[in-house]
C-alpha cells in the first residue's frame, strides 16, 4: 500500500480528507484510517492497466453505464465474476425470455454429506443488469472472447457455508406470500455486485438518517438517482461512475464485521478471479489494455495480494473439485424470486426494471441485446445501420490514472428533480382503478389523496420529487383498509403496477432432451404447454386410441412433478384399471423448473421414474411398505415385471430385518392389492409374492405376542398384522407354512389395553378357541361391571378392528354397541358417548361403514317397526323338533317349492350318480331319511363333532336318537329342509 500512498491522483482528496477526521475527532485515529484507505482503494483500482468495471447487480445505473462503456472501448476480451463452469450455458440466454437462471445442480453428492443433496446453484440474470449487457456484447460481436472466471460451482460448496443458515425471514415471507417467489427453489444464489452494508450499525444509521424504509430505498434514492441523471442532471461519466463505486464497495468493505469465515472467503474468491485471469492473459498473450473486467464493487476494491496483472503469483492454489456430478441448464426466474433469494425488498427488482426502461429513453444509450432473444422486439435494417454507426471505432486508450472526479461529485450538492406531475397523476389514477379491481371500495377522492400525500411524504423525506416507494407508503396510507378484501393488499398491488412480476421462460431448443421429449410427447393434445397458467386436456382413448401414449406420459409426470403440475379432474389408473376418458389440468409452463430438473436426472421420464423408485425402495430409510410402493408404482406406471420382481424380492429382505409392527396396515393394503392384480391378470403367482406371504406369515407369528403387550403398538397395527395373516392363511398353508404357529402365537399373547383385549377375543373366535355365545357373555360381563363401564369404549375399539381381520363379527360388533345403548342409564351414558365417539373417529375411522352396512341389515328399514321390532339377539330360541309351519297352514315352503321345479332335483340327482326317481307324495320320509343317513355316515360325524355330540350309533336303528335330537332341536330349519328333500328323493 505504500506505492499506492505515493499517487497524487488524489492528494487533494486525501487533504481534505485528513482535514475533517481532525475535525471531527480531535486528531489522528482510526477515523483518518478509514477514511484514508477509502481513497488509497479507489486510487489502487483506478491505477489498475485492466479497467475493473465495478457493477452492483439488478442495477439500472450500471446497466446503462455498462452498455455505453461497451460502445466506447469495444474491449476483445470481458472477464465476468461469474462461475466458470456456467460458460457454455450463456449461447442458450437468446432462446429464453427474461428474465432465467443458470443453473448447476447435482441430484447425487460424491464428497459431500448426503444430507446435503441436491446441491443447486443459480445465477439469475435480467435485461436491466450490466451482466447481460456484457454477456450480449460478447456472444454476438465478432473477435469478442466472454471468459468467466469465479469459482465454480462445486467450490461454492467448498468454500461457502451459507447452505447451512436457517433461510432470511424476509425472504421466507415473501415465498409464502407470492407463489413465484419459489421459482428457484432452495438453489444458493450466486450473483455480480452483492453490494450492502455487512455491518448491521451501518445499514441501520444510512436508513434512519436517509428517511428510508428499507436498503433498496437508500440504494435508489442516493446511488442511482445520481449516477443514472434521473434526478434532472446529466448522467455520471464513465470516470465518476468507476470512483464512486470504488468507494462505495471500499466502504462497505472496510467497515464490515469481523467475520473470519466470510471474508476468507470473499478473499479466495478474488484471488481465483486474479488467477484466472492472469493464467488468460499469459497463454492468450492479450494486452490487458484491451480487456475488461466486470465484477461487484466490493470486489473491485479488493486489498489482497494477488490483486492485479502485477500482483503476487504463486502463493494461491485452487484446490481440485470434488466428484460430484454437476448438471446444468437454464430455469425460469422472476422479480420476486430474485427479491426473496437475496434479500431485496419487494418489487425493488421490478422498480429498476421499469428505471432501466426510462434511463434509456432518457440517455439514448442503445443496450445490447442478444440476436434472436425471445421476447425483444426485431430490429429494422436502418436501426441496425443506426446502432453500427453509434458504435463505431474503438476509443483511444484512457489515460493511466484518471483524474480525481470523486471530490467535484462528493462536493456537488444534488440536484432537486423537479415534479413531474403528469407521471404522479398517472400513478394516482392506475393504483385507484387497479384497487377497485381488487374489491377495494377506493374512488376519485382516493386519487387526489394518494397524490398529495405522496408529495407530502416526499417532502417529508427532503425530496422534491416523490419516489416510487414514496407513492406506494401514500397509497397504502389512503386506500389500505383493515381487512383486505381481495388476494393482493395494496402494496402489491402497486408493485404490479410499477412494472409486474416478469416470469422468464426457458425456450424449447435451450430445454434438456427430458423436457423436449415431454413436450414432443404430449403433442397430439394440441396445447400450447409451455406458456404459464392451466390448460386443460381432454383425452378419448376409445375414439383416440394414440392418446393412451400421452396418458401414460401424464400419470408418470403426476407421480415425478409437484402437486399441480398435472392434476387429473376424470379418470383414475389402478392395478388392473384404465380409463377409457380421461380429463387433465395441465400447467407444465408453471413449473417449468421443475420439469427441467428432471432432465439432470435421466433422458426420460422413465429412466427417472426408475430411478427414484429404486432410491427410494434401496435408502436407509426404506421399509417394507416403502418397497411394496415401489413394486406398485413400476407395475403401474412402467408395467416393468422385471423391475417389479426385483424390487419384491428385496422387499423379501427389508420385511426379515423389521423388528416393528409400524407399517403393517400399509404392508396388508399392498399385498392385497397386488395379489389381487397377479390372480385377475398372470396365470401363475410371481414367485416373489408367493415367499412374501410365507415369509410374512411367519414374521408376524413371531411378532405377535410382543405387539399385544408393547405399548407403542397401537391397536390399528395389531390388527392389520391379525388381517395378514387372517387373509393370506388359505395360501400361507398351501405354501407349507404351519397353522399351529398362528394358535401358538394367540395363545401367547396376554394384552392389558382394552383395545387389544377385544382384539385377541375375536382372533380367538376365528381360530375355534371361543365360541360366539362365549363372546357375548364376555360383553354381557363388561357391562355389568360398574368399573369397567368406563373402558367399554376402548373394547368397542378393539372390536371395530376386529372386523379388518375378522369381518365376519360385524352382528357381534352390532350386538355390543346395541346392548350398550340399552342397558346403560343416561348418567352414564351420556358422559361416556362422546369418549366412544372420539374413540371410533379417531382409532377406526375407515371400518365404520362395514359395521353401518351391518346394522343397516340387522335393524329395521322403517321407524314405525322399530316399536315391534325384536333384536335378532334376543329371539327366544325354537323348542327341539318343533316346525316351522307357513302362516296359511299350507305345507313347509320347501316341500312345496321342490315338485314346482323338479328339473332342478333331476339335474343334482344326475350329478350325484342317483336315479331321479320321485316317491311317493303320501309316503313317510322318516324311512328315506335313515336310510340316507345310515348310507353315508361319514357326514353325519362331521355334523356330530362340528356340535360336541358323540359319535355313537345305535345297533338297533339306522338312526342313532340323541344325535337326531340334538341336530333336529339346535337347527330346525336345517331338519325342516332335510326333511324336504328326503321325501322326495
Amino acid at each position: 500500500m505504500s506505492g499506492d500512498r505515493e499517487s497524487t491522483s488524489f492528494a487533494a482528496l486525501r487533504g481534505q480528507l485528513q482535514e475533517a477526521a481532525a475535525a471531527f475527532a480531535g486528531g489522528p485515529d482510526a477515523l483518518e484510517g478509514i477514511l484514508l484507505g477509502l481513497v488509497d482503494d479507489v486510487d489502487r483500482a483506478v491505477r489498475e492497466p485492466l479497467e475493473i468495471f465495478p457493477v452492483c447487480h439488478h442495477s439500472p445505473a450500471s446497466a446503462t453505464a455498462m452498455a455505453r462503456r461497451l460502445r466506447a472501448k469495444q474491449p476483445k476480451v470481458v472477464y465476468l465474476e461469474l462461475c466458470e463452469d456456467m460458460a457454455p450455458l450463456l449461447a442458450e440466454l437468446r432462446n429464453c425470455r427474461l428474465p432465467v437462471a443458470v443453473q448447476a445442480f447435482a441430484g447425487d453428492v460424491d464428497g459431500f454429506p448426503q444430507e446435503w443433496a441436491p446441491l443447486s446453484v443459480v445465477a439469475p440474470i435480467t435485461e436491466a443488469s450490466a451482466e447481460y449487457q456484457a454477456i450480449a456484447y460478447a456472444l454476438d460481436t465478432p473477435g469478442v472472447e466472454l471468459v468467466l472466471v469465479d469459482r465454480s460451482a462445486d467450490h461454492v460448496f467448498q468454500w461457502d457455508g451459507r447452505h447451512e443458515q436457517a433461510p432470511d425471514e424476509s425472504a421466507t415471507a415473501q415465498d409464502s406470500r407470492v407463489p413465484e417467489a419459489g421459482l428457484h427453489g432452495e438453489a444458493v444464489g450466486v450473483e455480480i455486485g452483492d453490494l450492502r452494508p455487512r455491518f448491521a450499525e451501518l445499514e441501520e444509521h444510512l436508513l434512519r438518517h436517509g428517511k428510508v424504509r428499507h436498503w433498496s430505498e437508500w440504494w435508489h434514492q442516493y446511488v442511482e438517482v445520481p449516477l443514472g441523471g434521473s434526478s434532472g442532471d446529466a448522467a455520471a461519466d464513465h470516470d465518476t461512475y468507476r470512483q464512486v463505486m470504488f468507494l462505495v464497495g471500499s466502504l462497505f468493505r472496510r467497515l464490515a464485521p469481523g467475520d473470519g469465515a466470510r471474508l476468507r472467503v470473499d478473499e479466495d474468491r478474488e484471488r481465483y478471479m486474479w488467477t484466472r485471469m492472469r493464467e488468460h492473459l499469459d497463454a492468450t498473450g492479450t494486452d490487458p489494455a484491451d480487456c475488461l473486467y466486470v465484477c461487484g464493487a466490493f470486489h473491485a476494491a479488493s486489498r489482497v495480494e494477488e490483486f492485479g496483472v502485477r500482483g503476487r503469483t504463486g502463493t494461491f492454489t485452487v484446490s481440485p473439485r470434488t466428484a460430484t456430478s454437476w448438471q446444468y441448464g437454464l430455469i425460469p426466474s422472476s422479480h420476486a424470486a430474485i427479491e426473496a433469494q437475496f434479500g431485496l425488498a419487494a418489487g425493488s427488482v421490478s422498480i429498476a426494471s421499469t428505471e432501466w426502461a426510462k434511463s434509456l429513453k432518457r440517455t439514448r444509450v442503445t443496450p445490447y441485446r442478444l440476436a434472436g432473444q425471445a421476447g425483444a422486439k426485431k430490429a429494422t435494417a436502418k436501426k441496425a445501420v443506426a446502432k453500427k454507426a453509434a458504435a463505431g471505432p474503438a476509443a483511444p486508450d484512457a489515460a493511466p490514472a484518471a483524474a480525481d472526479r470523486l471530490s467535484g461529485f462528493l462536493r456537488r450538492p444534488p440536484v432537486l428533480d423537479a415534479l413531474d406531475e403528469a407521471e404522479l397523476l398517472g400513478w394516482s389514477v392506475d393504483i385507484v382503478r387497479a384497487a377497485r379491481r381488487g374489491g377495494y371500495l377506493a374512488s376519485t377522492a382516493d386519487a387526489v389523496a394518494v397524490f398529495e400525500t405522496s408529495i407530502l411524504l416526499a417532502g417529508m423525506r427532503d425530496r422534491a420529487k416523490p419516489t416510487p416507494y414514496d407513492f406506494q407508503d401514500a397509497a397504502v396510507t389512503c386506500i389500505e383498509k383493515d381487512v383486505v378484501p381481495g388476494r393482493r393488499d395494496v402494496r402489491r398491488l402497486v408493485e404490479i403496477m410499477m412494472g409486474g412480476d416478469r416470469i422468464g421462460q426457458v425456450g424449447y431448443e435451450a430445454l434438456p432432451p427430458l423436457a423436449r421429449d415431454v413436450h414432443d410427447r404430449l403433442e397430439p393434445l394440441g396445447l400450447r404447454l409451455q406458456q404459464r397458467g392451466v390448460r386443460r386436456a381432454l383425452l378419448d382413448m376409445a375414439s383416440r386410441p394414440e392418446l393412451r401414449a400421452c396418458s401414460d406420459v401424464l400419470w408418470m409426470l403426476r407421480r415425478l412433478l409437484p402437486h399441480g403440475a398435472a392434476r387429473p379432474i376424470m379418470g383414475e389408473r389402478r392395478l388392473g384399471e384404465r380409463s377409457i376418458q380421461e380429463s387433465w389440468d395441465l400447467a407444465l409452463g408453471t413449473h417449468q423448473r421443475a420439469l427441467i430438473e428432471l432432465g439432470y436426472e435421466g433422458v426420460s421420464i422413465e429412466q427417472v421414474l426408475e430411478q427414484r423408485l429404486r432410491r427410494d425402495a434401496y435408502g436407509p430409510g426404506a421399509t417394507t411398505a416403502t418397497v411394496l410402493a415401489a413394486v406398485e408404482d413400476a407395475t403401474l406406471y412402467l408395467g416393468s415385471r422385471r423391475l417389479a420382481d426385483e424390487l419384491g424380492t428385496h422387499a423379501l429382505k427389508v420385511l426379515a430385518a423389521e423388528r416393528g409392527v409400524d407399517g403393517a396396515p400399509e404392508v396388508l393394503r399392498r399385498v392385497r392389492a397386488l395379489l389381487a392384480y397377479y390372480r385377475t391378470s398372470e396365470p401363475v403367482l410371481p414367485s416373489w409374492i408367493e415367499s412374501f406371504v410365507k415369509s410374512g406369515y411367519a414374521h408376524y407369528c413371531t411378532l405377535l405376542p410382543t405387539a399385544f403387550q408393547d405399548e407403542d403398538a397401537t391397536v390399528g397395527q395389531v390388527a392389520a398384522m391379525l388381517g395378514f395373516l387372517f387373509s393370506m392363511e388359505g395360501l400361507a398353508l398351501s405354501l407349507g407354512c404351519d397353522r399351529t404357529q398362528l394358535e401358538l402365537a394367540v395363545g401367547q399373547a396376554h394384552p392389558e389395553d382394552p383395545s387389544k383385549t377385544a382384539l385377541l377375543w375375536a382372533a380367538q373366535v376365528q381360530l375355534g378357541t371361543l365360541s360366539r355365545a362365549e363372546l357375548r357373555g364376555r360383553c354381557d360381563a363388561l357391562l355389568a361391571d360398574p368399573l369397567v363401564v368406563p373402558a367399554y369404549p376402548r373394547y368397542l375399539s378393539g372390536f371395530v378392528h376386529a372386523l379388518e381381520p375378522v369381518p365376519g363379527l360385524a352382528d357381534v360388533v352390532v350386538e355390543a354397541v346395541s346392548n350398550a345403548f340399552g342397558r346403560l342409564p343416561d348418567a352414564v351414558l351420556l358422559p361416556w358417548l362422546p369418549l366412544l365417539i372420539t374413540t371410533l373417529r379417531s382409532n377406526a375411522a375407515e371400518l365404520a361403514p362395514l359395521l353401518i352396512r351391518e346394522a343397516g341389515r340387522i335393524f329395521p328399514g322403517r321407524l314405525a317397526a322399530l316399536d315391534a321390532w325384536v333384536p335378532p339377539w334376543r329371539t327366544p330360541p325354537v323348542a327341539p323338533g318343533a316346525r316351522r309351519a307357513d302362516p296359511g297352514g299350507h305345507a313347509p315352503r320347501a316341500a312345496a317349492l321342490l315338485p314346482l321345479h323338479p328339473a332342478t332335483c333331476d339335474a343334482v340327482a344326475q350329478l350325484l350318480g342317483c336315479a331321479p326317481t320321485w316317491a311317493d307324495p303320501g309316503g313317510s320320509a322318516g324311512a328315506s331319511g335313515v336310510a340316507l343317513l345310515t348310507a353315508h355316515p361319514a357326514a353325519c360325524d362331521a355334523v356330530a363333532v362340528l356340535l360336541g355330540c358323540d359319535d355313537g350309533w345305535t345297533t338297533d336303528s339306522g338312526f342313532p336318537p340323541a344325535r337326531g335330537a340334538v341336530l333336529t332341536g339346535r337347527h330346525p330349519e336345517a331338519a325342516q329342509a332335510w326333511e324336504a328333500v328326503l321325501a322326495h328323493a
